[in-house]
């Protein structure tokens, strides 16, 4: 018998620049160079990330690490991330950290990101874990601040050329990214495998609803607003829609809820069967004819037209005195999608959240 291989985790952009954010700190604080740093996970995990090198700078030390996708990877593999931490002004608070983005980091120049405009594109859970890995390091040291940290990218602009950041308002480079913290091999068919394993084990505990959820988070949003329901019962599907429904559709279960965020609820409104960025996008133009249709104002409409993200979108659409008209009339789209799917409609049901965890939708 084969033995299958065992796929290798890696680690996001986010875990490679806490990594040298953290080594720099303690170099600076008169430790040894490290050859790799225990690091805070976004998720309460943690891990040890090598580190390539460390130098001096102007007024600090930097500190590089190569981001290693693991089996899954992607136009960062390899990339060399760069922290470089030095002391801040005297005048600031002893124990700010400030976080910003260096060369080869990209600056988000439209909305619709978790970033605000004219920031680095430096997503919310990762810098978060850049604070905490310093603060860490500044534990060990007894360092006390006010230290500022800025990222930077070998060669950022030219990899951010091979991702959707150009399409999205992000320039001069890549974002740092990962609310995990580490890159799970993606293999389909091993996804698919779990998928129908977690679905088998709902069906031998008996549960008579199931929930596929995009992720964790959606997870969590959708477990905190029905807390009835079993862990066993959320089976996170990822962009597998049309596979997991009909998976779910033959064991039987008297309901199955499908939890998403508001561009999964679009692209299933497309009637994509499968939904990663790679392989589906949005049709804006189409999405702002449905909501012009459903009653949203013409201006909003034409905005939607202009739009690079969902999220920007449903800010949108939330501007219209009345937005949950229009609202329904994608989420129907949505689910006729799904129904059609799984060739029935009694109990099949949609749960839309915002980046926020706030309830878009239940249909």
């Amino acid at each position: 018998m084969t033995r299958k291989k065992t796929l290798r985790t890696g680690f996001t952009t986010g875990s490679a620049a806490a990594a040298g954010a953290k080594a720099a700190t303690l170099v600076l604080g008169g430790h040894a160079i490290p050859s790799d740093v225990d690091i805070p996970l976004p998720d309460g995990e943690r891990m040890h990330v090598p580190i390539q090198g460390c130098r001096s700078g102007e007024n600090g030390i930097k500190c590089t690490v190569i981001k290693d996708g693991g089996d899954d990877p992607d136009a960062t593999h390899l990339a060399g991330i760069t922290a470089a931490v030095e002391t801040g002004p005297g005048e600031r608070n002893k124990g700010e950290i400030d976080i910003c983005g260096g060369s080869g980091v990209g600056l988000v120049t439209r909305p619709g990101l978790p970033v605000p405009v004219g920031q680095a594109a430096i997503n919310p859970a990762p810098r978060e874990q850049i604070r905490r890995a310093v603060n860490e390091a500044l534990l060990i040291t007894g360092l006390s601040g006010p230290l500022q940290v800025t990222i930077s990218v070998a060669d950022g602009e030219k990899i951010a050329g091979r991702t959707f950041n150009p399409r999205l308002g992000i320039t001069g480079g890549i974002s740092i990214l990962g609310t995990r913290g580490t890159v799970r091999p993606y293999s389909h068919q091993a996804y698919r495998d779990t998928i129908t394993a977690c679905l088998d084990a709902a069906t031998a505990q008996n549960i008579s609803r199931v929930a596929l959820c995009t992720g964790g988070r959606s997870e969590r949003f959708l477990r905190s607003m029905h807390p009835e329901l079993p862990e066993a019962a959320c089976i996170l599907v990822a962009d597998f829609l049309s596979f997991s429904l009909q998976e779910a559709s033959r064991r039987n279960f008297a309901r199955i809820s499908y939890a998403c965020f508001f561009g999964k609820l679009v692209k299933a409104a497309l009637g994509y069967p499968y939904t990663h960025a790679k392989k589906c996008s949005i049709d804006f133009t189409a999405l702002s004819s449905w909501c012009q249709k459903a009653g949203l104002e013409q201006i909003r409409s034409q905005e939607i037209k202009a739009c690079n993200t969902a999220r920007q979108t449903l800010d949108i659409i939330r501007t219209d005195p009345d937005p949950q008209p229009v609202i329904r009339a994608v989420a129907a789209r949505a689910l006729a999608t799904i129904q059609g799917f799984v060739g029935r409609t009694r109990g099949i049901d949609l749960v839309v959240f915002d980046d926020q965890g706030e309830l878009v939708i239940e249909l």
